[in-house]
């Protein structure tokens, strides 16, 4: 607990931040009133003044982010630096391995992992307008160390069209978002008051959906519009983001909230509809605290609610949490997660956009879908289909995770080639091992081959690989990966999320397990995995939703291009990677210098030998954790 002194000499440079918004919080009538607004703010700014910017998202605030906030407050006050210098504090930029991040403007200074009692010289070094040398990033490639954010190779190959904004707004301060460009899209759209202007320019951006199944944009737009809006019509956010390793939904509501409130707004008059309900999963208690603020706001200001903008449209907004089961990923269970029932799917026909939520017509689409709206409407569609192909237009937000060097979120463009993701951006393997495969599209994505990676990212050549594009997740795995093992833990999780409607989900990804758990432990035989891609394709092609449907794809894509780890485990009962505990036994050769690292390592005394002497493991007492051998730095742990 800070001293009562200190907290409110912190209120006070926390009012000193928000001055202009104290000065000028009004509710806009008129688009001119808008204008008038972006103008005073746009005048207020100086952008000579160097400007502390913190990342502060999920990520930032579990490596430390807080602290380093904290300790700029106390610096900036201490030293009388209130107007010379300013404190951004935003969220997740990406570069999550590098967090706790501070990026300072405009001269661009990047300074990675920034350890609280470093904070200090920062700020001195700001006001000098200077930099610290020995903080800034180092590329392990060449050994340089990088200032300027942009030629670290982890951003170089992005084109941050929409994560670029993460780190220019702060995302609790409306004012903040109207200042580089926010709702300006909304008020051309008002001033326009062409609905059917609205659902052209959509069909025209080639824009798909990046929720997973890639249907057009403008095309779902032009469908609820056509609906009768006797009964009203309901626009919903999907931020169900369930998949593991996957955080690019909870990354853009915590960092850029009205972005998505914007695109929900232009949706409603474009398609005629005046509600809509943004679900976001319960487990992302930022996001939701952002959105409550930025829905409050935009409510405070006259951009949502009765007669936005005095153009007589009309548009509401409420946030629903979600209990965080994976089928409410799916819409029609998504629909009645909202009405408060059990989140199962239903047949389709009728579609949402036809019988959707309370029986309206709903339309549906995801965090990143939604964001992309006001981006098209203010630079036009043609300018947008500039980036990516012709048939996957615009940019993807992925989660890069897994044995990787450089983790995080990325924005590239569509059509970019694995290659480029995994080892230009993700920097290569994270270890010795080399890099094997990369796991797309979630737990119902496939896994491709590193044979495979000049593979274009975009929907149909995913799919032709037998995975999917899905939300955006992509786990990469190195040569220590077992592929059998990735297969059995995806279809664990799938089984346990199955909502249990249709018999062959149910039962099938519960036999699909135990059959991958057969293999695993040394159970199974060769017709075993006949049996098992037999049920994989009936799963596939009898399921009711998506979950069950795309269900088999970690199984099917493991036995297309890894048939022969599946063979290794069943005919002669090893697990080449060393992972399957009952395939596998450690022992110790001559490469062992008896440094006695492994020896202090194990915690079950499994290991035994002098000092500077060949240790030996014993195997009874050895639980085959792999302790050992990742710590071993001659590789004289073998498996056999």
């Amino acid at each position: 607990m800070l001293p009562s002194g200190m907290q409110g000499a912190y209120a006070r440079f926390d009012r000193h931040q928000s001055l202009i918004e104290i000065k000028i919080m009004e509710s806009l009538k008129t688009i001119d009133h808008f204008h008038a607004l972006q103008r005073r703010l746009l005048s207020s700014r100086d952008p000579v003044i160097p400007t502390l910017i913190i990342s502060a998202g999920t990520c930032g605030q579990a490596s430390g982010a807080n602290d380093l906030i904290r300790i700029a407050k106390r610096e900036i006050l201490g030293k009388k630096l209130t107007g010379k210098v300013r404190l951004r504090i935003t969220g997740c930029h990406g570069f999550c391995e590098m967090e706790p991040s501070v990026l300072v403007e405009p001269r661009r200074t990047f300074y990675p992992k920034v350890n609280p009692k470093d904070m200090a010289r920062i700020v001195e070094a700001v006001t000098t307008y200077s930099i610290v040398e020995e903080f800034l990033f180092v590329d392990e490639t060449t050994g340089n160390k990088i200032e300027k954010k942009e030629e670290i190779p982890f951003f170089k190959s992005q084109v941050r069209t929409l994560l670029g904004l993460n780190e220019k707004v702060d995302p609790i301060r409306i004012y903040n978002y109207i200042e580089h460009g926010g709702y300006q899209a909304l008020a051309t759209v008002l001033s326009r008051g062409d609905s059917g202007w609205v659902v052209d320019e959509m069909k025209a951006s080639g824009l798909r959906g990046r929720g997973g199944a890639g249907f057009p944009t403008g095309l779902k737009w032009e469908m609820l519009a056509r609906q009768s809006n006797g009964y009203g019509k309901i626009l919903i956010c999907n931020g169900d983001e369930g998949d593991p390793g996957a955080y690019m939904d909870r990354s853009l509501l915590e960092g850029n909230p009205h972005s998505i409130i914007e695109g929900m707004i232009i949706g409603g008059f474009g398609t005629g509809a005046n509600e809509g309900i943004l679900y976001v999963r319960n487990e992302y208690p930022l996001a939701i605290k952002h959105l409550v603020i930025a829905l409050r706001q935009a409510y405070q200001l006259g951009l949502l609610g009765s007669n936005i903008l005095g153009t007589g449209f009309s548009f509401d907004l409420r946030l629903v949490r979600g209990a965080g089961a994976f089928v409410c990923g799916e819409e029609t269970a998504l629909i009645k997660s909202i009405e408060g029932k059990m989140g199962e799917p239903v047949q389709r026909p009728p579609f949402p956009v036809q019988k959707g939520l309370f029986g309206k017509p709903t339309l549906i689409n995801n965090v990143e879908t939604w964001a992309n709206v006001p981006m098209i409407m203010n630079q036009g569609a043609q300018n947008f289909k500039k980036v990516g192909t012709e048939q996957n237009t615009g940019t993807k937000i992925f989660s890069l995770v897994g044995k990787v060097k450089n983790t995080g979120f990325i924005e590239v463009p569509m059509g970019i080639s694995l290659r480029e993701v995994v080892h230009t951006i993700g920097g290569g393997p994270s270890g010795k091992a080399a890099i094997k495969a990369v796991q797309t599209g979630g737990p119902s994505g496939g896994c491709i081959p590193i044979s495979r990676f000049d593979l274009t990212i975009d929907y149909e050549s995913l799919k032709t690989a037998g995975s999917i594009m899905g939300s955006g997740g992509m786990i990469v795995m190195d040569e220590r990966t077992c592929m059998v093992d990735v297969a059995k833990y995806f279809m664990n999780f799938l089984k346990e999320e199955s909502c249990g409607k249709c018999f062959t989900c149910r039962k099938g990804t519960q036999r699909m397990y135990e059959l991958l758990d057969d293999i695993t432990a040394g159970r199974a035989v060769r017709e075993t995995l006949d049996l098992l891609e037999e049920l994989s394709n009936t799963v596939k092609d009898t399921t009711l939703c998506g979950l069950g449907q795309t269900a088999p794809n970690p199984v099917l894509s493991t036995l297309r291009y890894f048939r022969q780890e599946y063979l290794d485990h069943i005919e002669h009962r090893r697990c080449p990677a060393g992972v399957c505990k009952d395939l596998i036994t450690y022992s110790i050769n001559e490469k062992c210098t008896g440094c006695q690292l492994c020896l202090k390592t194990c915690s079950f005394g499994a290991i035994r030998g002098e000092k500077k002497g060949i240790h030996q493991i014993d195997r009874e007492k050895c639980i085959r954790c792999g302790a050992c051998r990742d710590v071993c730095k001659f590789d004289a742990i073998e498996i056999k």
